[in-house]
């Protein structure tokens, strides 16, 4: 008896012991990434050096690719699934192959694409910068980080790792100049389990000498404290009205991680269950003038950008909502948006494109 007794305590301490060594690394390794970072723009030789002329219809396609991982019947165990990783590298590389066949078909003016994973575990360390880069080598390129995560030792069959994801622009005229802002997130113990977040602003020069503004995020989803998205909001708000007040266009644009529908439920017909930290509704009556919200809506046919992936996708039957669009100046008219109809084939997001003017 007291052999065992022995055997027990000791493996409970052990168990003590590797915690609490885990919970020290976790703490010790976290960091934000720095603020007010100018970013690299990578301008090659066949980018367009005119400036961008108001009267004319542009485009922008911007997609969430959910680092390559989420085929139709992917789970996520943050969302009550099972699966933690992308099933393997070539499937990642094959996914990644086909994101950028339905981009380049888009043959979009500018693009907003998030979660591009780089040196991380959960996509067996493919550098999906470099893809994008590989196959819109024409066009202007900007990356900002937008986290950088502590080894996470859960599931522990298989666990989600350290992983580095970031936010790519890109555009046919050349991007003057970047730079990376950081959004305000919780400052509690929560901090462990959501992750750090940014936004990208990329300048292009117009036509009047004054600059559409492109801003791309990705916004909080997992965390305790639902104000943080709002907290987050009203920075966005903030530098757009700056930049309106000079002159300037401004589009800003990503994945919300809010229901810019308000009540997806209805919409599409099955209720969020799980979904509410990072499904609620967009604050439509607390946006400052001169802003507005411009969501991916067809009255007639409804269509979603968002899957919950708690189960594979099964129309009809999974949780699906709305959280991709643009916050765009009353100087920008929106001429359409739509989202593309994919079926989140190769993410738990649907593409959504925009098509606009500068006034």
């Amino acid at each position: 008896m007291k052999k065992a007794l022995k055997v027990t305590l000791s493996i409970i301490l052990a168990v003590v012991v590797i915690a609490g060594i885990y919970v020290a690394y976790a703490m010790l390794s976290y960091y934000r990434i720095a603020d007010d970072q100018i970013l690299d723009v990578d301008n090659p030789t066949g980018v367009s050096r005119e400036y961008v002329p108001a009267g004319q219809n542009y485009s922008l396609t911007s997609w969430n690719i959910g680092f390559a991982a989420y085929l139709q019947d992917y789970t996520f165990f943050m969302d009550g699934g099972k699966e933690s990783r992308a099933r393997s590298k070539e499937a990642v590389l094959d996914s990644m192959e086909h994101i950028t066949d339905v981009l380049d078909k888009e043959n979009s003016d500018f693009y907003f694409i998030q979660e591009v994973d780089f040196d991380a575990t959960r996509s067996y360390k493919v550098d999906e910068r470099q893809i994008i880069r590989d196959r819109f080598k024409d066009e202007s390129y900007v990356f900002a980080q937008n986290y950088d995560s502590p080894y996470l030792f859960y599931p522990f069959t298989s666990p989600h790792g350290k992983n580095k994801a970031g936010l790519v622009t890109l555009s046919k005229y050349e991007i003057r100049d970047a730079l990376r802002r950081s959004l305000p997130i919780q400052t509690d113990v929560a901090k462990f389990l959501d992750l750090d977040r940014c936004f990208s602003l990329s300048r292009v020069v117009t036509s009047d000498r004054h600059s559409l503004v492109l801003i791309n995020f990705h916004l909080s989803a997992y965390t305790t404290d639902t104000t943080i998205v709002f907290r987050q909001l009203n920075m966005l708000y903030k530098i757009m009205q700056e930049e309106y007040r000079r002159g300037n266009y401004v589009i800003c644009g990503g994945d919300f991680n809010m229901d810019l529908l308000g009540d997806s439920a209805s919409v599409f017909g099955v209720s969020g269950g799980r979904n509410a930290s990072w499904c609620q509704p967009f604050p439509v009556d607390e946006m400052p003038p001169h802003i507005m919200l411009v969501a991916p809506y067809d009255r007639k046919d409804p269509y979603p950008s968002c899957r919950n992936n708690d189960m594979p996708y099964t129309p009809g039957k999974s949780f699906t909502c709305t959280v991709d669009g643009f916050l765009v100046t009353d100087n920008v008219k929106v001429n359409d948006i739509e989202v593309l109809r994919q079926d989140f084939m190769y993410s738990d997001h649907n593409p959504v494109h925009l098509e606009f003017e500068l006034k």
